[in-house]
């Protein structure tokens, strides 16, 4: 708990303690009060009357008129204070009686006379011990109020004045002594305190200027100096370029590599903000555009006449200072990887297969119009062993042509040289197109393909009509294989917003989630199946799809079939 928060309970407490105290005694010495004016009032007052009334029918002997006119005047005083019970029947009684003598006077009715009066004053006497009763009540419970609040206002102020110096007192000390020790070069000291919460504050606060201290002491400027420059050495060597920004963008550090693909001096940028160094310089301008969002394809630098090749990466700087807990920015550092090699490797590679598929193409058609020579019988009858090492003989000619095809799209999407032809289609001939090229294969297996158009005739998209068609083909080649036999393949096109898509819906086995984010990879093919295909088919259909501007995409579960789908622009 906090201090300020025990003293003002503390004190709050006492002072409300106090109030109520004075409340109370206001309130008891205000009903004393009433008690006494009540029995002054009414039945003092009363008494007084009676005495008066008697020593009046003393004097009536002697001095008659006065002596009556005396007990009259009292008489009436008296009907004007009746406040006992009884007390009006009796001072009836006593009228009656004082009449009655006035008209005879005899000793029997003095008497009477006297008679009233003592009773009169009889009920005022005890009228008066009773409320002094109630008085003495009053008195003994306002003086249990007044001494109980009194104790616990004396228990309260007791505990203050012994517990409140201590805890303000000892923290200081401590602190003190602390203090002392630093000043002494002591920086192995920590304060620790217990209680209230300001002082765990300064003490915390106290232990991280110690603790920085303490750092400051046991490092050298010497040592200091020497592992910044065995970073700065380490960092020129670097084979990758190295550049170094600060929070806001100030260029704190670049290595030899970096300042040689820029082409710049060190001297001319240290210190300048990035966005001051970009101005001039093609490259700094572009590695800005991408810093908050690194781009993944390779940035193209021609140095020495030679093209070169590297990959940027974006580190983000974040440290945690002495003393504190939470991580704070402190900048950035650019990253750029050399990647000519691989570049220049993957080239070579794509070159190779793009030859090699080009050159395998022509004696495989070769091989495949000889197969359909013999297969017609012109040179002769052929016996069913023949027949069917011809059937085996095509369809893996066919399969090879398939894989060179596949081979070939693939050297020009890795090339780049993709050549498209984007024009107005019509998204039921691109669908028309690509069913009737595979509904020999659905045959064989007896497989119905049904399609369904969602879409205004009116309705055009905007692709290459051949490269859609190829990837139509694949998607309808893939559901034909790995769909059972007698089940039925939906082709769905339908428009949705500013795009036309296209789906490919099969009853088949399924993919499982888990394989859904690779199945667009080169090479790549589900484990488990039977597999009979380069794994290049989904990942050149991706290319196809996004060079125009498309989208791809698939949506299986295992055992409840898949449906892949595209969508391109509307025209």
């Amino acid at each position: 708990m906090k201090l300020k928060t025990k003293l003002t309970l503390g004190v709050g407490l006492l002072f409300l303690l106090i109030v109520l105290l004075s409340v109370i005694g206001s309130v008891y010495i205000n009903k004393l009060k009433s008690d006494t004016e009540k029995i002054l009032t009414a039945n003092y007052n009363s008494l007084e009357f009676s005495k008066n009334m008697l020593l009046a029918l003393d004097n009536i002997d002697t001095d008659s008129a006065i002596a009556v006119k005396d007990f009259q005047k009292n008489n009436k005083l008296q009907e004007k204070n009746l406040t006992e019970f009884g007390e009006k029947e009796a001072t009836q009684n006593l009228n009656l009686h004082f009449n009655s003598y006035l008209a005879d006077a005899t000793h029997e009715k003095e008497k009477l006379i006297r008679e009233d009066l003592a009773k009169i004053m009889s009920l005022n006497m005890k009228g008066i011990e009773r409320k002094s009763d109630i008085a003495i009540i009053t008195a003994e419970n306002a003086t249990f109020w007044i001494v109980s609040l009194g104790t616990v206002c004396f228990l309260i102020a007791f505990i203050l004045l012994f517990n409140l110096p201590q805890t303000i007192t000892e923290p200081i000390n401590q602190l003190t002594f602390s203090i002392r020790q630093i000043a002494a070069k002591n920086y192995n000291e920590r304060v620790h305190f217990k209680g209230s919460e300001e002082f765990n504050g300064l003490a915390e606060s106290f232990n991280v200027m110690a603790e920085k201290l303490q750092e400051y002491e046991s490092s050298s400027l010497s040592k200091q100096l020497m592992e910044k420059k065995r970073i700065e050495t380490l960092v020129n060597n670097m084979h990758d370029a190295v550049i170094g920004l600060d929070e806001n963008h100030f260029i704190y550090m670049i290595n030899d590599e970096a300042l040689k693909i820029t082409n710049l001096h060190k001297e001319e940028i240290i210190g300048k903000t990035a966005h001051e160094v970009a101005v001039n310089n093609d490259l700094m301008r572009e590695l800005l555009k991408n810093i908050d969002h690194p781009v993944k394809d390779p940035i193209k630098i021609v140095r020495d006449n030679k093209e070169n090749y590297f990959e940027q990466d974006i580190v983000p700087i974040n440290i945690v200072k002495t003393g504190e807990k939470e991580k704070k920015y402190i900048g950035k550092v650019i990253l750029l990887r050399n990647i000519t090699p691989f570049k220049e490797l993957d080239f070579a590679k794509t070159n190779f297969i793009a030859t090699i598929s080009h050159e395998l193409k022509t004696p495989i058609s070769a091989i495949k119009m000889g197969v359909q020579l013999l297969g017609n019988q012109k040179f002769g009858a052929l016996n069913e062993q023949q027949q069917e090492l011809l059937k085996s003989i095509n369809e893996d000619g066919q399969r090879l042509l398939d894989i060179t095809g596949e081979l070939l799209n693939l050297s020009q999407v890795e090339s780049g040289n993709i050549r498209l032809t984007v024009e107005k289609c019509s998204p039921k001939e691109i669908v028309q197109t690509a069913v009737k090229n595979v509904e020999k294969l659905a045959e064989q297996k007896n497989i119905s393909i049904n399609t369904e158009y969602l879409l205004e005739d009116q309705d055009f998209v905007a692709a290459d009509f051949d490269k859609t068609v190829w990837v139509m083909n694949n998607f309808l080649t893939n559901a034909v294989k790995h769909s059972f036999q007698d089940e039925e393949i939906k082709v769905f096109v339908e428009r949705i917003e500013d795009f036309i898509q296209f789906s490919i819906i099969d009853t088949g086995s399924g993919i499982d989630e888990k394989y859904h984010r690779q199945i667009f990879d080169r090479y790549f093919q589900v484990p488990g199946e039977h597999q009979n295909g380069t794994g290049l088919g989904l990942a050149i259909s991706k290319n196809f799809i996004e060079k125009q501007n498309g989208e791809i995409g698939v949506k299986s579960a295992l055992n409840n079939g898949s449906t892949f789908y595209f969508r391109l622009p509307i025209a």
